[in-house]
């Protein structure tokens, strides 16, 4: 349901000023080269958008939102019809689940498994076909177009997406930026940076911090280096492709007791400054100073990004590759004290199966994402975090009812784009596992029952982290901007 805005009555109330612990000269020393931590720089302004600071009241205290860039067949994983004609069942068998009544593809046995954990919305619905639209709509949570919309290049009057909404109203916790992006930005083969997830009209200063550990490429997709593969011509392995950690450490020698010369230091320090104040007040820049000190100087920081030197046995769990380096990641910030991390699987629009389908899912894309989600449930439950985070995965979009050949392309049937219906998957934070909600037609095309929207979506997540109904970001004129567009899926959280 949409909601018109309104001021909110009590935003005056939430509102609230950082304290900040006091900094040493070393701190400061070290804050001036965070430039060479391999995080990007524009997550410079990250913490700026902090308008409003709230206390979680809600079950949640993270979110991890897991995106399949491309859109996920909803026939093909989650919502199966196994009696519709074969043009519209596809080549995948259901298997029963843990929970007597659910089925899933057989293709997802471990998530099958493990159904108690977790619950399915089968009815969400929005109207793009279109993946940049639709991509602004699921990281944003609203369907409503922006204004001046481009499909290839985001603007300052696209909605601010949900890892900046969180980054605002939400009090960092930890001295660490409260929103993240993992493993890349979404940015096409074809070089079009996707819109909905950046700041929007928050400005930059409202953007996510990215944490840029998947090289940017225009030729293969998956989960490389273990199930890289190209939509027509099947398995590759492109050298090119390695997943690297930000670097967090110091320049050697930087804080040694004894220096070279005091200028050498100081000019490190005022370059990195210099390139700080160009957006930001000394006030911002001293909470993004703090915050990147954190990061330069906790252990235990330090280690939630240094997946790659993660034991062989946890690796070997989540998967060697670029999704379960990047579940594994995801699990240890929040362990860490991120509040809200977006987890992109699937460069380049890796779910975009409109060939080859049946083969590439089977083979490339669902063993990296069945065996890296299951392990990060697992994870999370064995350290008593599943209850405190919330884990959402979803698309852009679902799949069309009817297969469809491109002999040009593929040798195979894919499916097209399709906005009418998808199936969303949550699990911990409060969900009630073991059940789904809502229900498409017989032909998977749109909501048969209980209809769901992505500001309903968005609602359920903001929710679950206590953020409540009168909260509101601020813009730089002190605008109130609200926050809820739509409401709590119903029965979807105990």
């Amino acid at each position: 349901m949409s909601r018109p805005f309104s001021t909110p009555p009590a935003a005056a109330s939430l509102r609230s000023s950082f304290a900040h612990p006091a900094v040493s000269r070393r701190s400061m020393i070290q804050a001036g080269a965070v430039g060479l931590l391999g995080l990007s720089m524009d997550s410079a302004s990250a913490l700026q958008a902090a308008d409003v600071v709230t206390g979680s009241t809600g079950k949640a205290k993270s979110i991890i939102y897991i995106f399949l860039s491309g859109g996920l067949g909803q026939h093909d994983s989650f919502d199966l019809k196994p009696n519709a004609p074969d043009t519209i069942r596809g080549e995948f068998n259901p298997i029963s689940t843990a929970t007597p009544g659910i089925e899933i593809c057989e293709h997802l046995p471990l998530l099958a498994k493990r159904s108690r954990d977790w619950a399915l919305v089968r009815s969400l619905t929005h109207p793009s076909n279109d993946h940049s639209l639709a991509h602004h709509i699921m990281l944003t949570g609203r369907a409503e177009k922006p204004p001046r919309f481009l499909p290839d290049k985001p603007q300052s009057s696209d909605w601010p997406a949900m890892a900046s909404v969180v980054g605002a109203v939400t009090r960092p916790r930890n001295n660490l930026p409260p929103a993240v992006v993992l493993p890349e930005r979404l940015v096409h083969r074809t070089g079009r940076t996707i819109p909905g997830q950046f700041g929007g009209t928050m400005g930059s200063r409202g953007d996510a911090w990215f944490v840029e550990a998947s090289p940017y490429n225009s030729v293969t997709y998956g989960a490389y280096p273990e199930y890289e593969f190209h939509h027509a011509n099947g398995a590759e392995h492109n050298k090119a492709m390695a997943f690297t950690v930000p670097q967090l450490s110091l320049p050697e020698g930087l804080l040694e007791k004894r220096f070279q010369t005091r200028l050498d230091l100081l000019e490190t320090i005022e370059t990195q400054r210099r390139e700080l104040e160009r957006n930001a007040t000394q006030a911002k820049f001293d909470r993004y100073r703090d915050a990147a000190v954190t990061l330069l100087t906790e252990k235990r920081v330090r280690a939630s990004f240094d997946v790659l030197n993660a034991p062989a046995e946890i690796q070997e769990r989540y998967g060697k590759n670029s999704f379960g380096w990047s579940l594994l990641m995801a699990r240890r910030l929040v362990e860490a004290g991120v509040n809200f991390v977006q987890v992109n699987l699937g460069n380049n629009e890796a779910w975009d199966t409109h060939g080859n389908a049946f083969p590439h899912l089977k083979n490339f894309l669902f063993p990296p994402t069945d065996r890296a989600v299951a392990a990060l449930l697992d994870d999370l439950r064995d350290s008593g975090l599943l209850d405190s985070t919330l884990v959402v995965m979803a698309g852009e979009f679902g799949r069309t009812p009817k297969t469809s050949t491109l002999t040009a392309h593929y040798k195979g049937p894919g499916r097209d784009h399709w906005g009418g219906v998808q199936t969303a998957f949550f699990a911990g934070g409060g969900v009630r596992g073991g059940q789904v909600i809502g229900s498409s037609d017989a032909q998977g095309a749109y909501p048969a029952a209980l209809p769901q929207t992505p500001e309903n979506m968005a609602a359920t997540i903001y929710s679950a982290l206590g953020i409540p109904e009168s909260a509101a970001w601020h813009d730089e004129q002190n605008r109130p901007h609200h926050i809820y567009q739509g409401d709590v899926i119903p029965g979807l959280m105990g």
